[in-house]
């Protein structure tokens, strides 16, 4: 062969060489940015993976959910049971018989959101005491409240200062 056609050859292996060199260091450059992006899913020395991390993230709000969702129903039961309740309440004191100068006899009513509840009503007296019940519903006495009584219920819903 002559000499020239060697010379040929050679600079196409020496170019196609160089080719291989080329395309094997665009590959590890590939394969290298392939294998940061796959630390996100695959655990290296022990660590979680970003995938687990979020994961676990999503399980936790679920968990909080649930939780809030539990919260929600006690508290509403909650609010259901303290409407209920016998919060407002109010006592007049006063001089019922007018004989003991004291102001010994009182009136207290005790109601709920709805109005619902009782008045209390300890009459003294120099001999006796006497104590009265009567039943509230919707505010409006189930018997006729006198004026002390009236009073306390009027203080207990909040419509008297």
């Amino acid at each position: 062969m002559d000499s020239s056609v060697l010379s040929v050859i050679a600079l196409a292996g020496v170019l196609i060489g160089v080719a291989g060199l080329v395309v094997a260091m665009v590959a590890l450059i590939r394969l290298s940015h392939l294998r940061r992006s796959l630390v996100l899913l695959e655990a290296i020395d022990g660590r979680e993976t970003f995938v687990d991390v979020v994961a676990g993230a999503v399980e936790d709000v679920q968990e909080l959910r649930q939780d809030v969702a539990d919260l929600d129903r006690v508290l509403t039961k909650t609010r259901l049971e303290v409407a209920e309740s016998l919060r407002h309440v109010s006592v007049i004191r006063y001089d019922a018989l007018g004989d003991l100068g004291g102001r010994y006899s009182f009136s207290a009513a005790l109601l709920d959101d709805a109005g619902d509840g009782l008045v209390l009503t300890s009459i003294h007296g120099r001999a006796e005491t006497r104590t009265y019940l009567k039943g509230i519903t919707g505010g409006k006495p189930d018997i006729e409240l006198s004026p002390e009584e009236m009073k306390a219920v009027e203080f207990a819903k909040g419509t008297k200062q």
